[in-house]
């Protein structure tokens, strides 16, 4: 006769035991992996001693799993928090097609006949079960979201209803499709969290996407105004719409967008509310940067002021962008995997004159073999670095929280005005958002040499 039950084991000679392994998320509560019983030294001993053994097993699972010291269960994915019950069923889908198992399976068969798929799919339940404690009624205790939800769905079939996808699904896989392995993921990333954090902090919930309504929509909005300035909620609020339309469409839901054609406020028309230096306050910005910033940051100063170019624009630079010989040098402008520019019309050649040209090439110089121009600020994050270090020059010198670093680009596109360039050739300089002004002249070389001119007579 042999005993099979389960957890028992016989050990050659030396006898009969109880021996069963401690689930993974116990195992620091009860300070071992398995627990092993002696049963006895005969089959008839263990046959008399399993029942005692058996019921000491559960009694130390049942306590590491409701008691002082149980921790909770891990999540699907630790990396990104709480998982919802629209990933649990997505997960416990995807279990089902791994076992081969009907996905359209409803149930409710002839009930004198068991139907094949009924008893695997209980068979498989079971089993998943089994690893659980059971409490005084037979019922299993501490079983994971996981676990719960894939046993649902192998018992009810496609009767279960599928849940919603909420807010937090729709931020998940934005982030994943969207925003992951891109050019400044981190920024992006975090960006996006901001402005998905405005509607479930307003809401205070983790709501349904079919369930926000337009009402809720303009609620959020008016706390986004309380904490931030129009042109920051106008931000937020593109991200919110891109989130919201990406799910919309991949998760095939039958809803619209209650946030798309949401107005912020008259003052969004201005979207950018920085000052340009007056030239006493860029006299003196300028001389505690030349005399205290490193030697990046010094020429990194002089090539924004002296080009009206985007910090991040200027960071990027590889030296095979920096051209310092022959009749029109420039730094050629395009995409890299490192930095990518604002919008098409930023892509452009622009000249490097006097002293940007100087300050070019010395960090032409500076960089050895490195391909950066500057390698400490090329890096995700690395122009917000390079601002934030500006910017502590800047405000030794100015208190008007409307200038800022930025505000150099302001004052390039004032000599520009003031020198009577014309609309397009300004925007030859200071690259623009439609990409087609550009249009008006020939080749790059004929954008540059009419950028030259231009840029010549601001800096007279």
């Amino acid at each position: 006769m042999r005993i099979e039950v389960q957890y028992v084991q016989k050990r050659g000679i030396s006898g009969w035991r109880y021996r069963r392994k401690v689930p993974s998320h116990l195992r620091e509560v009860l300070g071992k992996t398995e627990i092993v019983i002696p049963l006895g030294a005969s089959e008839k001993e263990a046959i008399k001693n399993y029942s005692r053994a058996h019921a000491e097993a559960e009694r130390q699972l049942a306590e590491a799993t409701s008691g002082p010291k149980a921790k909770p269960l891990p999540p699907l994915n630790p990396d990104v928090g709480l998982v919802t019950p629209f990933e649990l069923a997505q997960s416990a889908a995807s279990e089902i097609r791994a076992l081969k198992l009907d996905r359209n399976w409803t149930g409710g068969g002839d009930p004198d006949e068991r139907d094949p798929e009924e008893i695997s799919r209980e068979v498989i339940a079971e089993t998943i079960m089994s690893k659980y404690p059971v409490d005084a009624n037979g019922y299993p205790i501490g079983v994971s979201a996981q676990d719960a939800a894939l046993a649902r769905i192998l018992l009810s079939g496609a009767r279960l209803p599928r849940p919603n996808p909420t807010l937090r699904d729709a931020e998940r896989l934005y982030l994943k499709e969207k925003v992951k392995g891109r050019p400044n993921e981190k920024k992006k990333e975090l960006e996006t969290k901001r402005a998905i954090a405005f509607i479930s902090d307003t809401l205070e919930r983790d709501p349904e996407l079919i369930s926000i309504s337009r009402q809720d929509a303009r609620e959020i909005r008016d706390a986004m105004l309380d904490r931030v300035k129009p042109t920051s909620a106008e931000r937020y609020m593109n991200t919110i719409n891109a989130v919201i339309n990406h799910a919309i469409k991949e998760f095939e839901l039958d809803t619209v967008n209650r946030f798309a054609g949401l107005a912020i406020t008259k003052e969004t028309a201005a979207k950018d509310d920085r000052l340009p230096y007056t030239p006493d306050q860029l006299s003196k910005v300028r001389a505690r940067v030349l005399n205290r910033g490193s030697d990046d940051l010094k020429r990194i100063w002089r090539i924004l002021e002296g080009t009206g170019c985007r910090i991040a624009e200027v960071t990027g630079l590889m030296v095979a962008d920096t051209v310092t010989e022959g009749n029109l040098p420039h730094i050629n402008l395009v995409f890299h995997p490192h930095r990518r520019l604002k919008t098409e019309g930023s892509i452009r050649k622009v000249p490097l004159l006097g002293d940007a040209l100087a300050a070019a090439k010395e960090a032409i110089e500076a960089t050895g073999d490195d391909p950066l121009l500057f390698a400490a600020y090329c890096r995700d994050r690395g122009p917000d670095a390079a601002s934030a270090a500006l910017m502590k020059h800047v405000r030794a010198c100015v208190t008007d929280k409307k200038v800022t670093v930025h505000s150099l680009r302001h004052t390039m596109a004032d000599k520009l005005r003031t020198a009577g360039v014309s609309a397009a050739d300004r925007e030859l300089v200071l690259g623009h958002a439609s990409g087609k002004i550009g249009d008006n002249y020939g080749g790059d070389d004929a954008r540059l040499k009419v950028a030259t001119q231009a840029l010549k007579k601001a800096l007279r």
